[in-house]
């Protein structure tokens, strides 16, 4: 059973904690993935984007109380700079053609994709967050945005100097290594959020890395099935995540299995406990 399956039980998520307390606030949100195009689960949560990740050994489960949940896996949310996930959307939307710059677009244009309609949720933070990458004119009371190339290209640098810090802070191994190959590593992590055209590209050749070497690398990373790549249908982009966290707190439909065997297990602990005395 796929995860979104059956949002009514129980599942274990870490997240942040965002304090938050009133309906309405955060929402599950159903966005193509920047990389792949598959559809990805997302948190919108106070103006914060964060992708929903999970890991699962073989025959686990949750002992919840007294609830036995089935679904084993562990869900977490981590937070994820929102122009990774615009970029790609900004750039179809500007339809650049060989050395044409493209198009400006409003943003209700650029953030209608057909059959996503949680990028709509998501139109305040993208005002905010591509202006770091686009070219924005204003005419009357109306906004129009343009990718800019050399604006994406600055960004996407800072970002791998960035990276390329923390790496030599985590692991004292990188400061034995040749730049070069900290580099490397850190443009293959970004990878794994970028297109191989033209962004991974465009960044290997201003940093003069071998792209194939990056590309191969940020395929590796992915390997790992932990993002929750599905079509969400059972989640409504509506839905709130407050609503989801009293879901989770409030009291569960019961299932006659799962509390047979809750109670077995408990009866189970109990006669041990007496024969001990």
């Amino acid at each position: 059973m796929a995860w979104y399956e059956g949002v009514e039980e129980k599942r274990i998520l870490i997240a942040p904690d965002h304090g938050v307390k009133e309906i309405g606030t955060g929402c599950f949100l159903s966005l193509r993935h920047p990389k792949s195009g598959n559809p990805t689960c997302f948190l919108y949560v106070n103006e914060m984007l964060e992708e929903i990740h999970w890991f699962k050994q073989s025959y686990s489960s949750w002992f919840l109380g007294d609830y036995v949940t089935e679904d084993g896996r562990l869900y977490s949310a981590t937070p994820v700079d929102p122009v990774f996930i615009f970029l790609p959307i900004f750039e179809e939307a500007r339809m650049k053609k060989g050395d044409d710059p493209g198009k400006f677009r409003q943003l209700d244009d650029i953030m209608f994709i057909n059959g996503y309609p949680g990028y709509l949720h998501l139109l305040s933070l993208a005002e905010k967050s591509m202006q770091v990458v686009c070219e924005v004119k204003e005419v009357g009371s109306s906004r129009f945005f343009r990718l800019d190339d050399s604006k994406v290209l600055a960004w996407l640098y800072h970002k791998v100097c960035q990276l390329k810090k923390t790496l030599c802070t985590l692991d004292k191994n990188y400061a034995a290594r040749e730049e070069k190959e900290t580099l490397s590593d850190a443009v293959s992590i970004l990878g794994e959020y970028l297109k191989d055209q033209p962004w991974l590209k465009l960044l290997c050749d201003h940093l003069k890395l071998n792209f194939a070497e990056a590309t191969r690398k940020a395929s590796d990373s992915e390997k790992a099935p932990t993002s929750i790549e599905n079509k969400f249908d059972s989640i409504s982009q509506d839905k709130s995540w407050s609503d989801a966290k009293n879901t989770r707190n409030g009291k569960q439909a019961k299932k006659p299995k799962v509390e047979t065997e809750s109670r077995n297990i408990k009866d189970m602990f109990s006669k041990a406990a007496k024969r001990k005395r």
